[in-house]
């Protein structure tokens, strides 16, 4: 089995049910399993302004996927609830599901950087990861709570929900 951790976050058309939907299909897929979820997070979104905050979460599970079939799976339920991928580079969204770690590996193809690119940089990220595993080490060995010492928290709040349960 593969341990994945992936980022979910949505601005568009009620996120907080966007995240809840998505993770419902995750959970419902046969070939996921023993997954957690974070807490949801709002946050400013990256690029332009001009567009509502986001919501966040990171779920870790495990799966019998490699890489790129997995992705494929993310990319289906994006398409299932909404998302259209346009050239515009951090634009509104009604679903975005990231692959942030696959198990310890470095992954570089055409479709897929993991650890993904702007993980370390990415407080929307970072927290909820540090959330479900506060031990975590990157595969470089760096541990992902000396990345947070650093990283200012840009405005990242919790959302009230319990989320974290293991489905």
């Amino acid at each position: 089995m593969n341990t994945v951790y992936i980022g979910l976050g949505a601005n568009l058309y009620e996120p907080q049910a966007q995240l809840q939907k998505a993770v419902e299909a995750l959970h419902n897929h046969s070939d996921i399993k023993h997954m957690v979820v974070s807490s949801l997070y709002a946050s400013k979104p990256m690029g332009p302004q001009d567009q509502p905050d986001y919501v966040n979460a990171v779920a870790k599970f495990s799966t019998i996927l490699e890489p790129e079939p997995l992705l494929d799976q993310l990319q289906l339920i994006e398409q299932q609830h909404g998302r259209v991928r346009k050239e515009e580079r951090w634009g509104p969204r009604t679903l975005d599901l990231d692959i942030l770690l696959f198990n310890n590996a470095t992954i570089t193809t055409p479709r897929l950087t993991v650890p993904h690119y702007g993980l370390c940089d990415r407080e929307f990220v970072v927290f909820p990861m540090l959330e479900l595993t506060p031990e975590l080490c990157l595969p470089n060995g760096t541990a992902l709570k000396d990345i947070a010492t650093n990283l200012p928290r840009n405005g990242l709040t919790t959302l009230p929900m319990t989320q974290n349960k293991e489905t």
